[in-house]
């Protein structure tokens, strides 16, 4: 169930069963063909699945995230690396207060890491909170999922392209783009990045079938609820 679809005071009797929630974590960045909010669709989705026959409230998404590197492409906000870590820290103070006491983290944005560096400290200062940071598109047995399937996935490239990522009238390019360097990209600003992606994608092709992408998803909610299950110490 998510927190936008409940009241204060239900919140409250939840509280009185349970302690668990879902945080998911996203971002707003360029994604070539796709919509810019990719990873925060992803990540709210797949905690929103996850939850739901558990009964675990999720809170909506933080839709930015750290991704300094795309803000040449119209339509990326990026966050300093300070704010973000203190927006966090806030939120978990918040949720902390009102009770909940196991928190689920679901990132979708690689560069939303030190968030799971500001989760590990927040932990040493609330003793009895348990806070697991979870990047859904990597955990073991997703990315084991999706490497089966096409070794070469990346950032905007097929694995990332779910029908609820799409967006209407825009067509995917039916080549197999070459990988770029990420290495070579990592020293390069923001303009020299747009000069070497191009659309946006770092390669691969662009799209698979939808049955592909459905298993990929049904391995990644399964993980994630399990998550939520525990054990949480």
């Amino acid at each position: 169930m998510k927190i936008s679809e409940m009241n204060w005071s239900q919140v409250e009797a939840y509280l009185q069963r349970d302690d668990r929630a879902v945080l998911p974590l996203g971002s707003t960045e360029q994604h070539a063909g796709l919509s810019l909010s990719v990873d925060s669709v992803l990540s709210e989705r797949v905690g929103a699945e996850a939850a739901e026959p558990l009964g675990v409230p999720v809170f909506p998404v933080v839709a930015y995230g750290i991704t300094p590197y795309f803000l040449a492409y119209p339509g990326t906000v990026s966050l300093r690396v300070e704010t973000y870590a203190r927006l966090v820290q806030d939120i978990l103070d918040s949720l902390h207060r009102t009770g909940f006491r196991r928190i689920l983290i679901v990132n979708g944005h690689g560069g939303n890491q030190p968030a799971q560096s500001v989760a590990t400290e927040w932990m040493t200062t609330h003793p009895g909170t348990a806070v697991k940071f979870h990047s859904w598109w990597n955990a073991p047995e997703t990315w084991a999922k999706v490497q089966s399937i096409d070794a070469q996935a990346s950032h905007a490239s097929w694995m990332e392209n779910f029908p609820w990522t799409r967006l209407a009238g825009v067509d995917q390019p039916t080549q197999r783009k070459p990988m770029i360097d990420s290495a070579r990209m990592r020293v390069m600003d923001p303009e020299a990045v747009r000069r070497y992606l191009g659309d946006g994608n770092f390669g691969g092709h662009y799209q698979r079938p939808d049955e592909e992408l459905l298993a990929i998803w049904q391995v990644a909610v399964a993980e994630t609820r399990a998550l939520l299950e525990g054990p949480w110490a």
